[in-house]
């Protein structure tokens, strides 16, 4: 079973459009696997909190520090989750992967693209994604829906900035074009939406894709123990 991979900035829509396709799937009959970078295991979440968490004082990673915390929670979230469910025959969905170090860690922070791709490959052990969904939108609306979501009754956790997130609006606008660059350089294995258009809207694009793919078949009955 494959890899699917939803990226794009904060705000696109990656999540909701990741759990409307897992619901699709699992009327389809499939085991599906939902999880997310960085995280997806004890210890890398809590490598993530490390990553994320704002300090109103105190030191905060380097540039190449944090790209080595993120790789760091990858290769414990592909040994521990994502390859024994694949070696299982389960579909798994994973918010964020190896694009999104090259897009916040390659251009975000201008470190070396060669030596990102080199860290991903052998964090993960060469494995790569079978679809990368890019749910792209400008960083305005991004930013305006981070801020619809504050006001509509989230939890204080929820809403809360993390230290990415708190980053600047010309820092987001590189993450952007870093993951457009991607898309663009592998145009086969990118599917780009414009992540302005509705939930419903980009459901039904992504079914369309799937379709053609021919992943949107139900899923052989389980065989029986003889």
């Amino acid at each position: 079973m494959p890899l699917i991979v939803f990226e794009g900035l904060d705000g696109s829509g990656k999540s909701s459009l990741m759990k409307c396709l897992e619901k699709e799937l699992t009327a389809q009959g499939h085991r599906v696997q939902m999880t997310r970078e960085p995280g997806g295991t004890p210890l890398s979440e809590e490598i993530r909190e490390l990553i994320l968490r704002c300090r109103p004082t105190g030191e905060a990673p380097s540039a190449r520090a944090e790209l080595l915390l993120y790789q760091a929670a990858r290769h414990q979230h592909v040994a521990r989750v994502i390859k024994p469910a694949l070696a299982q025959g389960v579909w798994v969905l994973c918010d964020r992967f190896t694009a999104s170090s090259l897009a916040f860690q390659g251009q975000g922070r201008d470190l070396s693209w060669e030596s990102v791709e080199w860290l991903n490959a052998f964090a993960t052990e060469d494995l790569i994604p079978e679809l990368q969904i890019l749910i792209d939108v400008p960083l305005e609306v991004a930013q305006l829906r981070m801020q619809k979501r504050s006001t509509d009754g989230a939890s204080p956790s929820q809403t809360e900035k993390d230290r990415i997130e708190s980053e600047s609006s010309e820092f987001h606008n590189r993450v952007r074009q870093g993951f457009l660059r991607q898309a663009k350089t592998n145009a086969a294995g990118w599917l780009v939406l414009n992540g302005e258009q509705s939930l419903q809207e980009l459901t039904a694009l992504l079914k369309t894709e799937f379709a053609k793919r021919n992943w949107l078949t139900p899923a052989p009955p389980a065989k029986k123990d003889s």
